[in-house]
């Protein structure tokens, strides 16, 4: 189903937004909508946004390419984004992301068994500040977690699954 069968009123009412000259600036909500719904952008949908803004896929792509926020595959319910930038692995960034990888048993861009969540390393997050950090990605939104250790991930995770067994987070 293309995105204007399934979202006519929410692509007329992001496009209402934008004088038609500038339309193509209505390209991240646009991508938004659809990273809510799907959880990631598919190529079919990034053709359709073009073809919707009067734009090529490539700039499209470009976006999508540039920001966390945005991704490209299917992953896990849950993005766990660490930040490896030089200040986060100076306050031990790198260390922190091989911990996590290990105790998931899963390696950069790897989805763990149960297919809860999705290991990634991006580039600052502004929160040099307060790492080790991640971005969690889900459902819910983008949450900061600062500060981390092993020990506060399981905890996090153990959060995790509560919220998949029906249990209040």
């Amino acid at each position: 189903m293309s995105l204007q069968q399934k979202y006519p009123k929410e692509i007329k009412q992001i496009l209402s937004k934008y004088p038609p000259e500038y339309k193509r600036s209505a390209v991240m909500p646009l991508l938004h909508l659809v990273q809510k719904d799907e959880g990631f952008v598919s190529k079919e949908s990034m053709q359709e946004i073009a073809g919707l803004l009067g734009i090529t896929e490539t700039e499209v792509g470009s976006v999508v390419g540039f920001y966390t926020l945005y991704q490209e595959k299917k992953a896990g319910k849950y993005r766990m984004q660490i930040c490896t930038d030089l200040p986060c692995a100076l306050r031990g960034a790198d260390e922190f992301f091989n911990q996590v990888c290990e105790h998931l048993n899963v390696k950069d861009g790897e989805t763990t068994q149960d297919g809860l969540v999705t290991v990634e390393h991006v580039m600052c997050l502004a929160a040099c500040d307060r790492a080790p950090m991640f971005q969690e990605q889900g459902p819910d939104g983008i949450k900061y977690h600062e500060y981390m250790t092993i020990d506060r991930v399981n905890e996090w995770l153990q959060s995790l699954k509560q919220v998949e067994t029906g249990e209040k987070r």
